[in-house]
């Protein structure tokens, strides 16, 4: 979590983010091509059907289907698109609290009323870098990062302050680095909606084309294109106000942690520092 942004082309970015998108792609087409799309088709012929019959709109307005609206190519990627956002978003929430489990753990074992000294912060230093480099899942993990930073901070500079620091450091370090990890689902809430006025315009483009048969009479293909202009905006902004809900949430989620990770370490850690009076530390060496 600790590390900083290595960018697009890193693998720690590429592995995850193609591989939801890939989920989501298969899924998504999966659904469309057995269940969207044959609805679809049965209720446009449904909907011929009343129409050349004059039955169309004679029992009031007719309900809007949900699989009419989201049928065409742009309301698919849409549906693809905040499918791809919502899976790395339950990806960002597992991993928070797989890292706030983390906070029940007691890693330095220290006993009632017992404080930690510089002399002593190395020597735990050492025995805490060889536990964590043991256990495979506790590596990359915020709070083991901040109590051995901690550690050497004091042991180095026999300042408590310089420790506290040292914590607030890393945290502000994970915290950028959660912040930045979520640019691209903030890029995808911005592309949903994009991509929904690229069907607005290709429907008007092709509304347009069909404006002589409308003057004829035969507007049902108008009216289809329109369908596909404003439902592809229609679908874009719903989808988007529902990735930024979830987006909003796993945000408060990430801060929460920060904060929770900070007092955890100045709880359990740094209170329990202490510098002995140059007095004390000479009686002890003599």
């Amino acid at each position: 979590m600790i590390s900083r942004n290595k960018g697009i082309l890193s693998l720690e970015f590429l592995i995850p983010n193609v591989g939801f998108l890939l989920i989501a792609a298969l899924g998504i087409g999966t659904f469309y091509h057995f269940v969207v799309t044959p609805r679809a088709n049965e209720l446009m012929i449904e909907r011929k059907v009343k129409s050349e019959s004059g039955k169309l709109g004679s029992g009031g307005p007719e309900e809007r289907s949900v699989f009419l609206v989201i049928k065409d190519p742009e309301p698919m990627v849409e549906v693809i698109f905040c499918t791809w956002g919502l899976i790395t978003l339950a990806f960002k929430l597992v991993q928070i609290n797989r890292e706030k489990k983390l906070l029940t753990k007691d890693f330095l074992r220290i006993q009632p009323g017992e404080r930690i000294i510089p002399e002593d912060a190395f020597d735990r230093y050492k025995e805490l870098r060889t536990t964590f480099d043991n256990e495979p899942h506790w590596q990359g993990k915020l709070i083991p990062e901040c109590v051995l930073a901690a550690l050497h901070r004091f042991h180095a500079t026999s300042s408590i302050q310089d420790a506290s620091n040292a914590v607030k450091e890393r945290a502000e370090i994970a915290a950028d680095h959660l912040d930045s990890s979520l640019s691209l689902v903030r890029y995808i809430a911005w592309a949903i909606p994009a991509i929904g006025f690229v069907g607005t315009v290709r429907g008007i483009g092709e509304a347009l084309s069909f404006a002589e048969q409308a003057i004829k009479g035969d507007i049902s293909a108008l009216t289809a294109n329109l369908g596909l202009a404003f439902n592809s905006t229609f679908v874009g902004l719903m989808l988007c106000i529902i990735l930024m809900f979830v987006l909003h949430i796993v945000q408060s989620q990430q801060e929460s942690f920060i904060i929770e990770a900070q007092n955890y370490c100045r709880e359990n850690l740094v209170d329990i520092m202490k510098v002995p009076a140059k007095d004390d530390h000479a009686r002890v060496e003599t």
